[in-house]
């Protein structure tokens, strides 16, 4: 089994920055994909930024160019680095993982999530 703890969230006012941060532990072999997905009140969770191992990065649209994503291998953790904050980034922020064990298998693991809110 694999842990997700992530930390870093909270509220800020329209325009500032945040910073999430999300450390892998447990029975880890190989991290594939990481990534962040969000989810606002009433909407489906949707794919904020994801990254690869080998480091190749993807964004939703609605956040290139203000939204950061990075891994630290060595730590098994990913970072969310967010700038020019607006309303709409409101959510739960929930940190993703695709681990391969040994054997091969894939699985998926989240984090328990962590409330973003942006005032106007």
């Amino acid at each position: 089994q694999v842990q997700l703890v992530e930390s870093g969230g909270g509220l800020v006012q329209a325009g500032g920055s945040l910073r999430l941060s999300c450390a892998a532990s447990g029975s880890i072999f190989s991290i594939n994909t990481m990534g962040w997905y969000r989810q606002a009140p009433g909407k489906q969770r949707e794919l904020v930024a994801d990254i690869t191992s080998g480091g190749s990065t993807n964004y939703a649209d609605s956040v290139k160019g203000r939204f950061t994503i990075s891994r630290d291998n060595a730590k098994n953790t990913v970072y969310l680095q967010m700038n020019s904050l607006k309303p709409e980034d409101t959510a739960v922020y929930f940190c993703y993982l695709n681990h391969r064990a040994y054997w091969g298998r894939k699985s998926d693991y989240w984090g328990q999530g962590t409330q973003i809110t942006v005032s106007s």
